[in-house]
């Protein structure tokens, strides 16, 4: 019936939503904008394929899902990922120049009105509003030339569209530091957004002593996995673990004190946060706002070879909202046992509130 219906023209504004496709980050933080659209009785469409279609399919069943390929990035060894960025920039562009074509035609075949890009460079077009959305105005890459020229490249997209949303606070209350509050702008206009989180907040009792989420681009998602698990068997707490694979049946068995789950319901996922002491994972920035959304003390450990999570977790390290770990000689028992001498800061989550914008 849905697929009947979406090539009909109607009064209500249609809205296509695309997240970008590494890791699951950028999916997550589109769901409680589509929720706003929903709320505002606006048809929305959504482009992904693999793991995001997958997500968002489970998210919103009754919502018509556009396959839209991903840029299928991969990190090598963070000593080689500029060299393998690089290596794999035509194959960017080429996708860039896909997502071009791919998006004039759905717009004249599914008459698009507005276009929601979570970071994806292509998906603006002349004839419609485009918005694009990212916390990296300011992107960081452990070296300032590259930085200059990343920042030089990054606005000459973004000016393609018609606004920037910024998934953060605009004051000085903030989780990206530099990163959402460049001192200089792009020139379309930018509008903060506050946190965007599928979860919410409240009170619950504790009975987990550690929940781990695995998440982030592979290989490394995997890599961090497989150190995990080495060390898991000396550990007599209680302990969930989501290895962050949506479509992913396989079972594993790690022990009495341990459960597995591939992945997770953002339902789901929201109560295992609230009732655990302790949580584990990666510092992806979406990861970031759902910790500071359900007010949880967390250890973050950075993807090895992404400055912008080491920033990240410098960052916040040093306003004392989450303690860091490097994956570098990770150890999880002494980490553990650092992590109790940390004084963690409250987090006031009503500086952070959702202002999602009328489209």
């Amino acid at each position: 019936m849905i697929e009947e219906n979406i090539n009909k023209k109607t009064s209500k504004l249609r809205v296509l939503v695309a997240p970008l496709d590494w890791g699951l980050g950028h999916t997550t933080r589109c769901i409680p904008i589509i929720h706003a659209l929903l709320n505002q009785e606006i048809e929305v469409l959504i482009g992904a394929e693999g793991p995001p279609a997958t997500l968002l399919k489970n998210e919103f069943p009754l919502l018509p899902v556009l396959p839209l390929k991903g840029y299928k990035i991969r990190y090598g060894s963070h000593h080689f990922l500029l060299l393998r960025l690089l290596l794999q920039l035509p194959g960017i562009l080429k996708t860039i120049r896909y997502e071009k074509r791919w998006l004039k035609k759905i717009v004249a075949s599914e008459h698009i009105d507005v276009v929601i890009s979570d970071n994806r460079f292509g998906l603006c077009h002349p004839a419609i509003r485009c918005i694009y959305i990212t916390h990296q105005l300011y992107i960081e890459t452990g070296n300032k030339l590259v930085d200059f020229l990343a920042k030089k490249i990054h606005y000459w997209y973004i000016s393609k569209f018609n606004e920037v949303w910024v998934p953060d606070a605009k004051g000085v209350d903030n989780l990206a530091g530099k990163l959402s509050h460049p001192i200089q702008f792009p020139v379309v206009p930018v509008k903060y957004l506050g946190i965007l989180s599928r979860f919410s907040f409240e009170s619950q009792k504790k009975h987990i002593d550690l929940l781990i989420i695995l998440s982030g681009p592979e290989p490394q998602r995997t890599n961090f996995e497989n150190i995990i698990f080495k060390q898991l068997k000396a550990l007599t707490i209680s302990i969930v673990l989501v290895r962050g694979l949506p479509g992913n049946n396989k079972q594993l068995v790690k022990g009495n004190n341990i459960k597995i789950h591939n992945h997770l319901p953002g339902k789901a996922l929201n109560e295992l946060i609230l009732q655990s002491r302790l949580v584990l994972a990666r510092g992806g920035y979406s990861t970031i706002m759902d910790l500071a959304v359900l007010k949880q003390k967390a250890i973050l450990v950075p993807t090895p070879g992404q400055p912008e999570q080491e920033y990240l977790g410098k960052y916040l390290y040093n306003k004392k909202l989450f303690f860091v770990s490097s994956q570098l000689q990770f150890s999880l028992e002494r980490v553990l046992n650092d992590v109790q001498q940390f004084n963690f800061s409250e987090i006031n989550i009503e500086r952070f509130n959702i202002e999602i914008p009328a489209v």
